[in-house]
């Protein structure tokens, strides 16, 4: 194993930052307020609002508006969807059911169940959209910026959106500011690369593995962000927790 696959934790057989995760069929601990996104069977959003209620007895799931949110996308009666949350460890579920009630500011399902997915990523991944920068490996004093969009970010990695063309392989430094919190800064691998639109690529981008401190700080970070828990946005002057 060479001196890149060490420091990116990953062999030269292939190994990619997709993986399968057993699926269990156990139900995840809900709880009023807690926030879930609704997506169509394809994977594309249709929602995010807060549990208001759960029924295990006739499985029915309630969502509602978000605090200060507008009104919610409505759904026909009867339309599959998949609901999609992560619990305060960090790990990411999937839900399926049927609409029973869609209204602006209530959608309401039935016949909730486990959603069997036979292969989907290790650890949650936070739908941003936002711009940060990258930098050559060489540029230590980050000097020549690249400026580009977050489009989502894990603890393992991000997905990052660029006019600028990288190769496979490539190292790069990644910085982010999330909200209010520290700048943080990334040394990551390229280990795909997608023409997304004309002239736009979309990169993902390994993080080199990071120190059990920096890892900590940024799942908490994420799961923060998701679940709008500001009260808990204390850190010290040092921009730790």
């Amino acid at each position: 194993m060479g001196f890149f696959s060490s420091l990116f934790g990953r062999a030269d057989s292939g190994l990619t930052e997709e993986s399968v995760n057993e699926v269990t069929g156990t139900f995840p601990e809900l709880y009023n307020g807690m926030t879930l996104d609704l997506e169509t069977s394809e994977g594309q959003h249709i929602l995010t609002g807060r549990l208001s209620g759960y029924a295990a007895g006739d499985s029915t799931l309630t969502l509602e508006r978000l605090p200060g949110g507008l009104s919610l996308g409505t759904r026909e009666i009867g339309t599959s969807v998949t609901v999609r949350g992560v619990s305060e460890s960090m790990s990411q579920f999937f839900l399926k059911g049927t609409v029973q009630e869609s209204t602006r500011v209530v959608c309401r399902l039935k016949d909730v169940k486990v959603k069997p997915i036979p292969e989907q990523r290790h650890d949650f991944r936070l739908q941003l959209g936002i711009p940060v920068t990258m930098y050559y490996r060489s540029d230590v004093n980050l000097s020549h910026p690249e400026e580009c969009t977050l489009v989502d970010i894990s603890t393992g990695g991000a997905c990052v959106e660029s006019e600028y063309l990288h190769a496979e392989d490539e190292v790069l430094r990644l910085k982010v500011k999330l909200l209010d919190y520290t700048p943080m800064e990334f040394l990551g691998e390229i280990i795909r690369v997608t023409e997304f639109e004309p002239g736009k690529f979309r990169y993902g981008f390994l993080f080199a593995q990071l120190k059990e401190r920096e890892l900590t700080e940024l799942a908490r970070t994420l799961y923060n962000i998701q679940v709008g828990n500001r009260s808990t946005w204390m850190r010290s002057e040092d921009g730790h927790w």
